[in-house]
């Protein structure tokens, strides 16, 4: 962090919307605006320029979005951190932004103590999540791994559900009772569970069984 104010650099291509964060931010004696830009392109120009603590990116930008910003400002200017000032709270848009390295994200409906706050957490490295994005991010987190199964392994798993035994899976599936029982171990080791009843429960909680 410099010394004096925190040094913030606005890229949104809104001019209203940058105004606006100009004027919320105006009253902030530890926070100067040192450059405003309307496309991502110009955002990395005022970077390498002013050398800012904080970069304040919308996601949605012409020449060079959101992402592209942060990535290029993470890779080139690490002493800069970027917080991402955005309307879009989608998982997709939120988790590009945070695996592009933005250390934080805010939406436009934040207040200015908040923003403020958010600024000043942020330059000191510290990760800044708006309550709703916190609350999808945390949700995400606690929905059960998707485990890819194979072909075969969902035929296996579909006739242990119909409650056909190996041989009767082996003649369903023209293959032999050792290749039935190797599939089975195999579905029980990426579901974390040892008996067919259970495959087939914990299968069903998680889509992964093709059920009519």
């Amino acid at each position: 962090m410099t010394e004096g104010p925190l040094r913030v650099v606005i890229a949104d291509d809104h001019t209203v919307m940058r105004a606006g964060v100009v004027a919320l931010l105006a009253s902030d004696t530890g926070i100067e605006i040192v450059g405003e830009a309307g496309d991502g392109s110009a955002a990395l120009a005022l970077v390498e320029r002013h050398g800012p603590d904080v970069a304040l990116v919308d996601l949605r930008m012409p020449v060079l979005d959101g992402v592209a910003t942060t990535t290029e400002i993470v890779t080139r200017f690490p002493r800069t951190r970027v917080l991402i000032l955005t309307t879009y709270d989608t998982d997709a848009e939120i988790e590009r932004a945070v695996e592009a390295g933005a250390i934080g994200y805010l939406l436009k409906d934040t207040t200015r103590e908040q923003l403020a706050d958010a600024i000043r957490a942020a330059a000191r490295g510290e990760t800044v999540l708006a309550p709703r994005v916190a609350e999808r991010l945390v949700a995400r987190m606690r929905q059960p791994v998707r485990i890819p199964l194979t072909a075969r392994e969902e035929d296996v798993l579909d006739a242990v559900a119909d409650g056909l035994t190996n041989a009767e899976i082996g003649r369903r599936l023209v293959i032999s009772e050792a290749t039935v029982k190797t599939h089975l171990l195999r579905l029980f080791a990426k579901l974390d569970i040892n008996d067919r009843t259970r495959a087939v429960v914990v299968a069903m909680e998680r889509g992964l069984l093709r059920r009519p």
